[in-house]
């Protein structure tokens, strides 16, 4: 079974993260997908508003409204930084084959993979499935990281009828064009502290939940760039 993985803060999970992970799972044919909050985000470890185990609760309400979707906390019970080698790394040891594993990325955040913990070998763990973001296009990307322009493929190439993936030398980097909503977790952030409508940005369950446990409201919220998804 092909497993779908989509890391991020959550803080909230909103609209162009589930665009992203449903957009990879029809291209791919995925028959699971793990949406993964992370527990402290290694580019912006001061970035989470609220704890995880609220971003990991709003992550659950909004996979359950997909059939094959799960929440998961295996980046909350470790210390430090939540890096993705180390996820892909506990997926592999616990029995997943890399080439069934597809780390699923926008097009922006990809656009700075060398930079991330342990580049290239995090590569090595598993596919790379990346989905248009506005303002990224696929296209751009050979540009941006010319280093993995032979991995890069499209999801025809990946097919079930494709030959085996595990006769590939290389796992791949497969460019998933589709149009994902321009949301972000900092403004809906701000709409909620501002009391204003966040309907249509987050699942009618996470917008539920936020309003219950009054999460972003108050004075603890100081303006900072959006968090990694």
């Amino acid at each position: 079974m092909r497993l779908g993985v989509l890391g991020g803060t959550f803080d909230p999970i909103h609209a162009g993260h589930i665009a992203a992970a449903a957009a990879a799972e029809r291209a791919l044919a995925l028959g699971r997908v793990l949406l993964v909050p992370s527990r402290l985000p290694p580019h912006r470890p001061e970035s989470a508003r609220v704890s995880p185990r609220h971003r990991l609760a709003m992550a659950a309400l909004a996979a359950a409204e997909h059939p094959n979707w799960s929440a998961s906390d295996i980046e909350l019970d470790r210390d430090g930084p939540s890096y993705t080698f180390d996820t892909l790394s506990g997926l592999v040891a616990g029995g997943h084959d890399r080439s069934q594993i597809f780390f699923i990325i926008g097009a922006d955040a990809f656009a700075e993979i060398a930079t991330w913990s342990r580049y290239p070998a995090v590569l090595d763990l598993a596919h790379f499935a990346v989905v248009a973001r506005p303002g990224i296009t696929l296209d751009s990307l050979e540009k941006r990281v010319p280093d993995l322009a032979d991995r890069m493929t499209t999801p025809d190439a990946l097919k079930p009828q494709a030959p085996s993936l595990k006769a590939r030398e290389k796992t791949r980097v497969i460019l998933i064009e589709a149009t994902t909503p321009d949301v972000s977790a900092t403004e809906i952030r701000r709409r909620v502290h501002d009391g204003e409508s966040i309907a249509g940005l987050v699942p009618d369950s996470v917008a539920a939940y936020i309003a219950r446990h009054r999460l972003y409201v108050g004075t603890n919220l100081p303006p900072s760039p959006e968090a990694s998804a």
